[in-house]
């Protein structure tokens, strides 16, 4: 692959990951004036929950069918479901649509998270690897930095729907630039997916994440 070509997939897929980690911190500085809009002051901590409990559970199925039904496919279709989230967390009237709508955008966001990874290893030598892995996990770091000076700038200055709106047009250019630049997998690995496994596995990391959020707070 040229390295023009390269380039701009990797700024795609880093951008693709940067949405997905960036939305776990970005909203922490605008709940309290999403709770004064929404109410619902009971069910905050499931506008963060929701999103990382989909996102976690949703893992492990989203690198099975990546490999299965090829990558490029898979992480548009992930991009996608993380979008319409985000318009639909904007667009949100109570606190009750804004979890369920946190959901679908951890659902697409825990696709990213892995396709992006997985994407890496399919466009660069084995060689080259460690390099790139180490881009994205900057991408987790600056995130957790950039997120919540984000949220508190937009809620002074705009609005907290724009905590959600600002994935739109990034999140476009990664689709057009994947859709674009990214060659398309043919060859398919056919797998059989482990129905029940992934039923198990996503029970004990919902335990893992519901433990990790609660404890202490909500059931001390």
């Amino acid at each position: 692959m040229r390295q023009k070509g390269l380039g701009l997939i990797i700024i795609a897929l880093m951008l693709g990951m940067l949405l997905a980690s960036l939305d776990q911190t970005i909203v922490s500085t605008a709940l309290p004036t999403i709770v004064s809009d929404l109410g619902g002051l009971e069910q905050l901590a499931w506008v963060v929950t929701g999103y990382m409990l989909a996102s976690t559970v949703s893992t492990p199925l989203w690198g099975k069918l990546g490999d299965q039904y090829g990558r490029k496919k898979l992480f548009i279709t992930a991009i996608v479901i993380f979008l319409i989230g985000s318009a639909l967390c904007g667009l949100s009237r109570n606190m009750g649509e804004l979890i369920g709508f946190r959901s679908i955008q951890g659902l697409g966001g825990g696709g990213l998270m892995v396709l992006a990874q997985a994407i890496v290893g399919d466009v660069v030598s084995a060689r080259e690897r460690g390099r790139y892995q180490g881009f994205f996990g900057a991408v987790f770091a600056v995130s957790s930095i950039v997120g919540p000076l984000l949220g508190g700038l937009f809620v002074d200055h705009l609005s907290w729907h724009w905590v959600f709106y600002v994935n739109l047009p990034l999140g476009a250019i990664a689709l057009a630039v994947i859709a674009a630049a990214l060659p398309g997998d043919d060859t398919r690995t056919r797998h059989r997916i482990d129905y029940a496994g992934v039923v198990l596995l996503g029970g004990a990391t919902s335990c893992l994440v519901l433990i990790t959020t609660w404890g202490g707070t909500t059931y001390p």
